[in-house]
């Protein structure tokens, strides 16, 4: 998995490529918990380049929004493929998080939602 990173103004941008699975899930959960650590509190969660998520990746996912509700910062997923988003609504995940159909949408509602 290949993992992009990019700051739109206040917002951390993290856009992970391929699948999130029990293999890939350390190094995306590295890549959030580093730009919490740097101070990072805006984050959007690009997965439109996803084509798999396991119950590995929505564990990140997961532990990464609770972090940040205790900071407080916003986390924003956007662009989630038919297959990604069947796998978050069969775990009933989908109302645990802010999802945006698009990058820019996430990043205006990300923005909008930290204080």
């Amino acid at each position: 998995m290949d993992i992009a990173e990019t700051k739109q103004g206040l917002v951390f941008v993290v856009a992970p490529a391929g699948r999130i699975d029990s293999t890939t899930s350390d190094a995306l959960e590295q890549a959030l918990t580093k730009a919490i650590d740097a101070g990072e509190l805006r984050l959007v969660v690009d997965l439109d380049r996803v084509s798999y998520i396991s119950s590995a990746g929505l564990r990140v996912l997961l532990i990464v929004a609770k972090r940040l509700k205790t900071k407080p910062g916003t986390l924003v997923l956007c662009a989630l493929a038919d297959a990604v988003r069947q796998v978050f609504d069969l775990a009933g995940f989908l109302p645990l998080f802010l999802v945006e159909p698009t990058r820019d949408l996430a990043i205006a509602r990300c923005g909008a939602n930290a204080s």
